[in-house]
C-alpha cells in the first residue's frame, strides 16, 4: 500500500537549498548522514491537471507546491525569516497563491486552496445523490456472519517485496 510522496528538488546549490528549508522555512527532517536531509511533511496530496500550454505546462512534466491554512499570515512569517516572494498572493479560483525560489534557483508556488482535505488516513467518498426517501435495503442489517465467515482463511503473511539495488538512469529520475 502507498503510504506517502516522496519528492525531489534538483538543486544548483543543495546545501545552501537544504539550510533554506530546514532555517527559513522551518520543516521537520531526518538527518540521513553526509549532510543529507529528508524532510518529513506532516501531510500531503497529489493532482492531475491538464497540460497547458499557454502556462508552459508539457506532457511528462511536474510542479511540487507547499500549501498552508492562511497565506497571508504564513506569507508574513515566511518574510519575518527572509523569504522573498514575487508578489502578493492573489487568487487563484482553486485559491490563494504566490511563488517564492529557493536556493539553486528552484521557485515554489505556496497557495492556500479552496477545498477541503480528506483527514488524514480517511479516503473521500464521492459526493452523494440527492435521494427523497432511503430505500428499504439500505436500512436493513447485514446477516450474521457464521464463525466460518469470521475467521481469516490463513494467516500467513505474505513474503516481503524485496528492493532493487539497481539506480534509475539520469533520464529516468528527471520524469
Amino acid at each position: 500500500m502507498i503510504r506517502g510522496l516522496h519528492g525531489l528538488f534538483y538543486s544548483s546549490a543543495p546545501e545552501q537549498m537544504r539550510a533554506f528549508m530546514r532555517d527559513k522555512l522551518r520543516l521537520p527532517f531526518t538527518d540521513v548522514g553526509g549532510g543529507w536531509l529528508i524532510f518529513d511533511l506532516p501531510e500531503g496530496d497529489v493532482g492531475v491537471h491538464p497540460v497547458d500550454t499557454a502556462d508552459g505546462a508539457r506532457p511528462g512534466t511536474h510542479d511540487v507546491s507547499f500549501y498552508c491554512d492562511d497565506i497571508h499570515g504564513t506569507v508574513a512569517e515566511l518574510r519575518g525569516r527572509g523569504v522573498e516572494f514575487r508578489g502578493e498572493p492573489e487568487d487563484h479560483g482553486y485559491g490563494w497563491v504566490t511563488y517564492f525560489e529557493m536556493p539553486g534557483g528552484v521557485t515554489v508556488q505556496l497557495y492556500e486552496p479552496r477545498y477541503a482535505k480528506a483527514a488524514a488516513g480517511t479516503t473521500a467518498k464521492p459526493a452523494a445523490t440527492a435521494r427523497s426517501k432511503p430505500s428499504a435495503r439500505s436500512k436493513a442489517k447485514p446477516a450474521p456472519r457464521s464463525k466460518a465467515q469470521a475467521k481469516p482463511a490463513s494467516k500467513a503473511k505474505p513474503a516481503p517485496l524485496k528492493k532493487s539495488k539497481a539506480k534509475p538512469s539520469a533520464k529516468a529520475r528527471r520524469a
